[in-house]
C-alpha cells in the first residue's frame, strides 16, 4: 500500500520541518512603527507590511 499515509488521508503529508534552504529576504518598512525589517516575501506596493514586534501585537501572540 505504497503511496499513503498512515492517516488514511490520501493527500501526501507535509513536514514543515523540510529544509528548503535559506529565504530570500527583503527589505521594507514597517507599516505599523515605521521601522526597518526584512520580510520573507517581495513586498507589494499599497499593502501593509509589519515587523516581526508588530505582526506579533496585531495577532495577539
Amino acid at each position: 500500500m505504497s503511496g499513503f499515509n498512515r492517516s488514511g488521508n490520501s493527500r501526501p503529508s507535509f513536514n514543515r520541518s523540510n529544509n528548503f534552504g535559506p529565504r530570500e529576504m527583503h527589505k521594507a518598512t514597517c507599516s505599523e512603527c515605521g521601522e526597518e525589517c526584512e520580510v520573507p516575501f517581495k513586498p507589494t506596493e499599497g499593502k501593509p507590511v509589519f515587523c516581526k514586534e508588530c505582526y506579533k501585537k496585531k495577532k495577539g501572540y
